[in-house]
This record gives structure tokens, C-alpha cells and sequence, in this order.
């Protein structure tokens, strides 16, 4: 009968007081502000790629905007309404990976963990590179210094989320308020207006509005629509970081879920009310939220105020992924399908290896494009709508499961978001598979590969612990410490010491060199062991060539192949000194031969430090 017990003072792990590092996790409101900044900041981008795609059809187009950010709009509200339900059915995070693990099977799970992975780096990657370009634009003379900016960025806000999800929130609520605050005053403001007060923006820029083009048939509506779900980024996030609220956290999370469709929906509707009203036309080289905003408020501080909040809230837009990805990382590294470190939690509720891995490949991404952001959003959005679509699917097979009340009015809700957002993945993909987004078609199922062998990994690794098997009892071996010496002093005395207390039989060994000075020196240590007497026998270990971990690994070979019943371990003094940089004053000789015996050996290895201070 075996009794755990818990140490005066201590807390069982299933009684832990329930507020227990619940001041690091987020409240409805530090969660919007911590997971929202990707779907917030796209209304600086959505809009726009609506307007660009209908100037394909002159100004005729333009007049499809309003409509087609409806259906956005509308797809928002049912995309909004079923991660509600993700998160009340699926409480410890993940969103499409946890409703496709569940309803769909592991192959379609491990696709919808592949395609947020790579939505989430790419959303590091171009939010970062948008945030610098917006302020390069203001300031050219910082356009050669864009690669570097872009990196000073990413350290700062890697920076942050490694002090923990709440310190990043708090750093960020100010730049979110000022930029949501901004865009209600600057569509209230338009909506008063009966035309622009100013078009100082875009004068003198070349549009973009084709001439003498005025069909507008259902495959460009189709294209509008796909291009303007890129303001839908984000929206899965607070579904996959629901470990990151307090508690209660679906509650809390539901709410910043509905918080963030009911703002972002508001906006982009708003945004395209403008557009209309304004008879606004895409022109190169100015954004179509900058000529809104110079349309409104006029060309004075407000303007600014306004893309300088746009410019901020791009850049720190980066940060959903960094509240999102480590906790998806951390489901995977569960299911072993990633390795366990990504499971780790550090001080401040923080998946430090997740946040450091994402920062790590996004890194790589900014590097390769140069700091370019035209260069990484052909790839972007790619992976989210996949995401979308399964956990859309899931959730029908999980209603038609449950079978709750109401379920068939549910699953007929999933189902039409599931139909809107495969469509429109498959629409981006084919639209930008020449731009680049071949690139995630190809490291989609590489992916999805990589997350499969990890598990054969761990399985095999499982199979040969015996994981979920009651293994045999312990017993006691007889036991023979191996001690490694080339002098005698307090550390050697020390090592015999601890090599008795571990161990039935202890023996010392040096090895020995041909050359006259080690034969000398050996000799010399033999004289001095036989007067010391410790009572353990010192084996010389010869070796021909200048080798000191093989001679040590071959007489442990040795003693396990002639003692098969007896536990060999081997203990390697080593000294510890007081200063850090006093370390490179050693000679290395322990890790020579903990190196060689792990490599040669399945000895026991134990390195004993010998504190200087």
C-alpha cells in the first residue's frame, strides 16, 4: 500500500486555492484587447481589399461594396455564434482542433492545427511588416531600415508576452481603445456629412478604377467576397485561448467573443456605408481607411491621430497569435503531437517555448521577405478559412450528436458558415496561387506530416516505457560505482565519499598515457593512493593514443558484459566555481567522459559538482 504525502505548508495539487494564478489570466476585457488586435486591425486592410477587387469594374463595381461587406457581416455573426458554442462545448482551448479531434477524427484535426499554426506565423509576420510600412510611409527616410524595425518590433513584443498574457493585454488596451475609439468618431463624423471635406489624400495619385468596365458577374462578387474575409482573421482566436481567461473562463470568453464581432462587424459596415456615401474611388499609394479618414475628419491632427492608431494597432496586431499559438501548441504537445516542452508552463501562466518558437520562425519569415509586406500576404488568410470551415463542419456533427434543443437550427447555422467559409478558402487559394500560395498548399500537408511522426515518435517511446502498463516491482540490484581520478584532493575524497553511500562495491580508475610525464604523474598518484589508503582499489586503464572518455567507456563495457546482474554506475566529479566566467578555466575532462560513457554505454551517470564557495 503506497501513501502520498504533501509537505508542511503545502497545497495537494486538486485542493490548490482557486485563485491561484488567476491574476495572470485575462477578464473579458483584457482578453479583448490581448486576443482581438488581429480582427481589429483589419478593418484597416478588409474594406480595402473589397474596393480593389470591384474597381475590376469601374464605378458600377463600387457599388457592390456595401452588399458584400453585408455578407461579411452576416458571416461574421454566424462564425461569432459558433465559436460561442466552441467554447462552451470545448472549454480547454483549441478551437478547430479541438472540435475536429473530437467530431472529425485525428487526420482532419491535425489539418486544422497546420492551417492555424501557419495563419498564426503568417499573422506575426505581416502584421509586423504593415505596422512598419505604415510608418515608412510617413517617414521614408526609414525605408532602408525597414528589415530592422521590423525585428525591433518583434523583440519588443516577444518581450512583453514573455512577462505574461496579462502584461501584454494591459500594455495594449490604450493603443485599442484609441484606434476602435478613432474609427467610431471617424464614421460617425461621415455619416453626418452629405460629401468629403477634403480629398487632399488622394490627390494627385493615379487611380485605380478600370475604364469602360461595368459587368459585374458572380465570379467577381465571389472574388470581392473572398478577399474581404480577410477582415475575419482573428475571430477564432479567444476559441483557442480559452485557458487563458479566469474563471469562470467560457463565460468570460463567450463575452469578449461577442464583444469582438459586435465592434468588428459595426466597423466594417460602417467603413463600407462610407465608401458608398463618399463615392470613394482606390487610388496607388494611399489607403482607402487613410482617404475615409481625410474624407471625415478632414486633413488636420484627426487624420493623423487616426493612422498613427492605424499604424500601432497593425504592428501590435501580431500579439493574437502570441495569445493564441502557444496554447494550440500546448494541445498538440498533449496529444503528442509536438514535443512536451511546448507544454511547459513558466512563472506568469506563460508557454515561454511557444512564444519563443513563434517569434523564432516569424523572425525567419520577416528576414526572408525582406521586411516586405506584399511579399507575405499572398500567403496569408489561407489558413484561417480551412480552420473556419472544419470547425463550421465539426459543430454540425457535434449538434447532430448532442441533439439539444434547438439542434437542427444550429447544425443548419454551422452548416451555411461551413459552406460561406470552403468556399471562400477555396477562392483565395486559387485567386493567389500564383502570388504565392502554392507556398501553403505545399506546407500545409508537410505539416500535418511533421505533427504525425512526432506521435509515431512518442508512441514507440510509449511502447518501450510501458506507458499504461502496471510495470514489476522494484527490487535491489547489486550496485558498482565507477569513480574516474587523476589526483588526489578534497574533491576526490568527496566523490569516494558519495560513490560508498550509492553503491555495494566502489573503484577508482585513471587512465593512463605512454608518454614518460603521464607515466611519471601515474606512478606519482599510485605512491600517494597506497599511503592515502581509502580503502578502494585504483584500476589503471592504459590507452595507447591521446583518449580519455573511450578508456573509461570500454572498462564499463567490460564490467557490465562480466557482471551482467550488476548496476554499473559512473560518477564524475567536477568542481563548481565561484565565478561564471571561472568555468572557462576548466579543462572539460567530466563532460569528455559522461559524453563517451552515454554514447557507448547504458551506465548510470551521475556528475557530482564540488561547490568552490
Amino acid at each position: 500500500m503506497s501513501v502520498l504525502t504533501t509537505a508542511p505548508g503545502a497545497t495537494p495539487a486538486d485542493e490548490e486555492p482557486p485563485d491561484a494564478g488567476e491574476r495572470y489570466r485575462l477578464t473579458a476585457v483584457t482578453g479583448l484587447a490581448a486576443l482581438s488586435l488581429d480582427a481589429m486591425a483589419s478593418v484597416a486592410y478588409g474594406p480595402e481589399a473589397i474596393v480593389l477587387v470591384l474597381a475590376a469594374a469601374g464605378a458600377h463595381g463600387l457599388g457592390f461594396t456595401l452588399p458584400v461587406t453585408l455578407a461579411i457581416a452576416a458571416l461574421l455573426a454566424v462564425l461569432v455564434a459558433s465559436y460561442r458554442q466552441v467554447i462552451a462545448a470545448f472549454p480547454d482551448g483549441g478551437g478547430s482542433y479541438a472540435v475536429a479531434r473530437k467530431h472529425l477524427g485525428k487526420r482532419t484535426s491535425l489539418v486544422a492545427a497546420a492551417s492555424l499554426v501557419l495563419d498564426y506565423v503568417l499573422n506575426v509576420a505581416v502584421a509586423v511588416t504593415a505596422g512598419v510600412a505604415a510608418l515608412t510611409s510617413a517617414f521614408p527616410a526609414l525605408y532602408d531600415d525597414r528589415l530592422w524595425l521590423c525585428l525591433a518590433v518583434l523583440a519588443l513584443i516577444t518581450a512583453v508576452n514573455l512577462r505574461g498574457i496579462v502584461e501584454s493585454a494591459r500594455a495594449f488596451i490604450v493603443p485599442t481603445v484609441v484606434f476602435v475609439g478613432s474609427i467610431f468618431v471617424l464614421i460617425a463624423v461621415g455619416l453626418l456629412r452629405s460629401e468629403p471635406v477634403s480629398t487632399a489624400t488622394a490627390a494627385g495619385h493615379a487611380s485605380v478604377l478600370a475604364d469602360n468596365a461595368t459587368t459585374v458577374g458572380a465570379l467577381l462578387l465571389l472574388k470581392a467576397f473572398a478577399s474581404g474575409c480577410a477582415a475575419l482573421t482573428g475571430v477564432e482566436a479567444i476559441a483557442n485561448a480559452v485557458p487563458s481567461f479566469r474563471v469562470p473562463r467560457a463565460r468570460r470568453a463567450q463575452h469578449a467573443e461577442v464583444a469582438l464581432g459586435a465592434v468588428l462587424g459595426v466597423m466594417l459596415i460602417g467603413l463600407s456605408v462610407l465608401i458608398s456615401r463618399f463615392h470613394l474611388q482606390p487610388v496607388e499609394g494611399v489607403t482607402v481607411l487613410a482617404q475615409l479618414a481625410d474624407a471625415s475628419l478632414g486633413h488636420n491632427w484627426a487624420f493623423y491621430v487616426i493612422q498613427f492608431a492605424t499604424m500601432i494597432l497593425l504592428a501590435l496586431s501580431a500579439n493574437t497569435s502570441f495569445g493564441g499559438l502557444p496554447v494550440l501548441l500546448k494541445l498538440l504537445a498533449r496529444d503528442n503531437y509536438l514535443p512536451h516542452v511546448f507544454a511547459l508552463k513558466a512563472d506568469r501562466q506563460v508557454h515561454r517555448h511557444g512564444v519563443l518558437a513563434l517569434a523564432a520562425v516569424s523572425t525567419a519569415l520577416i528576414v526572408f521577405s525582406g521586411g516586405d509586406t506584399n511579399t507575405l500576404v499572398p500567403l496569408f488568410a489561407i489558413g484561417v478559412f480551412v480552420g473556419f470551415t472544419i470547425a463550421q463542419v465539426g459543430m454540425v456533427r457535434h449538434w447532430r450528436t448532442e441533439r439539444g434543443p434547438g439542434w437542427r437550427g444550429k447544425a443548419l447555422l454551422n452548416g451555411c458558415g461551413g459552406l460561406l467559409t470552403g468556399v471562400a478558402a477555396v477562392v483565395v487559394t486559387a485567386t493567389k496561387f500564383e502570388e504565392g500560395a502554392w507556398l501553403i498548399v505545399i506546407a500545409l500537408p508537410l505539416l500535418v506530416v511533421a505533427f504525425e511522426a512526432v506521435h509515431r515518435a512518442y508512441a514507440r517511446i510509449g511502447e518501450r516505457l510501458g506507458l499504461g502498463r502496471i510495470p514489476e516491482h522494484p527490487h535491489r540490484d547489486r550496485s558498482v560505482v565507477i569513480v574516474p581520478v587523476s589526483s588526489l584532493s578534497r574533491l576526490t575524497s568527496e566523490a569516494l565519499t558519495v560513490a560508498a553511500s550509492l553503491g555495494d562495491e566502489v573503484r577508482a580508475v585513471t587512465v593512463c598515457h605512454p608518454d614518460p610525464e603521464d607515466r611519471s604523474a601515474l606512478h606519482a598518484l599510485e605512491r600517494s593512493w597506497a599511503e592515502w589508503d581509502p580503502g578502494v582499489p585504483l584500476v589503471r586503464l592504459a590507452s595507447e593514443r591521446r583518449a580519455l572518455g573511450r578508456p573509461v567507456a570500454a572498462y564499463v563495457r567490460d564490467v557490465m558484459a562480466s557482471e551482467p546482474a550488476t548496476r554499473v554506475t559512473v560518477l564524475i566529479p567536477e568542481t563548481e566555481p565561484e565565478r561564471l566566467w571561472q568555468r572557462l578555466l576548466q579543462n572539460q575532462r567530466g563532460a569528455v567522459v559522461a559524453h563517451a560513457v552515454r554514447k557507448e554505454t547504458d551506465a548510470v551517470i551521475c556528475r557530482l559538482r564540488f561547490r568552490l564557495f
